[in-house]
């Protein structure tokens, strides 16, 4: 039986270090309670509601691996803004024994940012072939939104890689969200790792893996069947017209 071991086993925060929890984003309940955070082999959730500090923690850990905080490989330096916390440096990240061959960092919101970027370096003489080439050979820019996430997807994640996810369905039908769990299975079976922020329940269907969800107390580590996302879909998907009511009177109220 193969095993596979973690390129990121865990991450501990250097709480001695840390200059003030009373200023952002150290007061963010996720940082005031974390101590040590590890990572399944295969893939690991980030979930919960929004303002939890997902993103947050995502972009420390992708910054501390190397990669740029607006999303790519480890070999983009672009910046429309700098706007990303200075988490990473209080973040020590405790690697395993191998090392990835590739990687990426997927952030939903400033996608756009990158696709512009890898359109902007095509566009400048180079002796080597077009970016775009590991995107498939299309400008992201030429493509819906979907398209263009599930292209960097298929296209240029590679295998025996790790890939830090923040939010991959934002552009993604239920569909391709269910084709992006075949294609995360694919790179498992490659030796990938995964660390994927999401409030998808189709995407935080993988079994072999470990959901933690942050809250207001802290970090829990739940079932897919126990996390809000899960519950409320179901909830709503099997008895809508009731929740459609409670949603509509609620509206009403003075």
């Amino acid at each position: 039986m193969n095993v596979q071991h973690p390129f990121l086993r865990q991450i501990q925060l250097k709480k001695q270090q840390i200059p003030d929890y009373n200023r952002y984003p150290f007061d963010l309940a996720v940082i005031r309670s974390l101590t040590t955070l590890s990572f399944h082999p295969k893939v690991t959730y980030i979930v919960g509601e929004n303002g939890m500090g997902k993103s947050t923690l995502m972009e420390s850990i992708a910054v501390a691996w190397g990669f740029n905080p607006e999303g790519g490989t480890m070999n983009f330096s672009f910046s429309t803004r700098a706007t990303h916390s200075s988490l990473f440096d209080y973040i020590q990240l405790i690697k395993g024994p191998r090392r990835p061959k590739d990687g990426f960092f997927f952030r939903a919101e400033s996608y756009y940012n990158l696709a512009t970027t890898i359109d902007e370096l095509d566009s400048q003489p180079s002796f080597g072939p077009p970016i775009k080439d590991s995107y498939g050979g299309k400008s992201l820019h030429e493509q819906s939104h979907g398209e263009s996430f599930f292209a960097t997807f298929v296209h240029r994640f590679g295998g025996e890689g790790l890939y830090i996810l923040d939010e991959p369905e934002a552009a993604l039908s239920p569909l391709r969200q269910m084709a992006m769990l075949t294609r995360i299975h694919e790179l498992v079976l490659q030796n990938s790792q995964f660390i994927i922020a999401t409030h998808s329940p189709i995407l935080m269907a993988y079994p072999d893996s470990i959901i933690y969800n942050l809250t207001p107390d802290g970090i829990e580590v739940q079932m897919l069947e126990e996390t809000d996302h899960f519950l409320i879909m179901k909830e709503f998907l099997n008895h809508k017209d009731k929740m459609l009511k409670e949603l509509f009177a609620e509206a009403s109220e003075p």
